[in-house]
């Protein structure tokens, strides 16, 4: 899924939508290369005022917390699991990624919907982005059985939209409250949808990709208020692919806290752009 994002915006001094503009040029966490869900995890959204007349450029933590987890001991079991009384461990939840498609479903067998449900309906804001990043998984032979081996070889490709020094990804937020302590602050989650053929190729393993929406979606995303069938069209929206590019970069760039770097893979040779201008690079514009 999408855990990585970009938020550097550095030449733009407004983030504009629709005609509203706000004045970015001193926020820090614009001028982050990356941005790693787990473990960095405060965000740069957009969130519409009360009227849905304006909005403000504001930080959430990324990792939805639904509004039944009670304190900060109960959000990291959550997260991270636990070993139940019979011995048994209970795996955690990825709260990131929403997706986009089943913002509305519900659990057949506890006829609950998602927790994502109500966020769905009211709580929509829009994630910053200038690029995001998705690995590419190469299985390699086993040379004396000839099996596949179970662990695949992972290339990071650094993907965005052409011409634009920001883009806006759909997101989801809640406001949480620390029961213990009486805390609250607004907690995100990313909205994903199916890869696009572009991202396909390089999200070989999953085929999913952030939920990216041009600006007048963007602003209906945020500002309007919709009925559940036009929010999960929104939400499922698969931006086109030849607005998009992407490139090889270097391998561990999430932990450098620099800009990712293009390397060219030899063995990455069938995700050239066929003009050939970047090897490794696809511009299907």
């Amino acid at each position: 899924m999408c855990y990585y994002n970009g938020q550097k915006v550095t030449k733009a001094e407004y983030i504009e939508l629709m005609q509203l503009e706000k004045y970015i040029a001193n926020m820090p966490e614009l001028k982050r290369p990356t941005v790693l869900g787990p473990e960095s995890p405060q965000m740069v959204v957009l969130k519409p005022n009360s009227g849905h007349t304006d909005f403000d450029v504001t930080t959430m933590r990324w990792g939805y917390i639904p509004k039944g987890i009670a304190n900060l001991e109960q959000v990291r079991r959550f997260e991270n699991g636990y070993k139940k009384d019979d011995g048994t461990f209970q795996t955690g939840y990825d709260t990131e990624n929403a997706r986009g498609e089943e913002l509305f479903w519900t659990n057949p067998k506890t006829n609950k919907p998602k927790i994502f449900r109500d966020s769905a309906l009211e709580n929509r804001c829009l994630i910053i982005s200038h690029q995001y990043y998705e690995w590419h998984h190469i299985y390699r032979t086993n040379k004396r059985t000839g099996e596949l081996l179970k662990t695949p070889d992972k290339y990071p490709f650094a993907i965005k939209v052409k011409g634009r020094e920001y883009f806006y990804m759909a997101g989801l937020w809640n406001t949480w409250t620390d029961k213990d302590t009486g805390e609250s602050f607004d907690t995100l989650a990313m909205v994903t949808t199916d890869a696009n053929p572009l991202t396909a190729k390089i999200h070989n393993s999953k085929k999913r990709m952030p939920t990216i929406l041009p600006d007048q979606l963007a602003w209906e995303w945020m500002m309007t208020d919709l009925p559940q069938d036009r929010i999960t069209e929104l939400a499922s929206f698969q931006f086109p692919e030849d607005h998009m590019e992407a490139f090889s970069i270097n391998q561990k760039f999430q932990f450098t806290g620099e800009d990712p770097y293009q390397v060219t893979y030899p063995e990455l040779a069938d995700l050239n752009n066929p003009g050939g201008a970047q090897p490794a690079q696809m511009s299907l514009f």
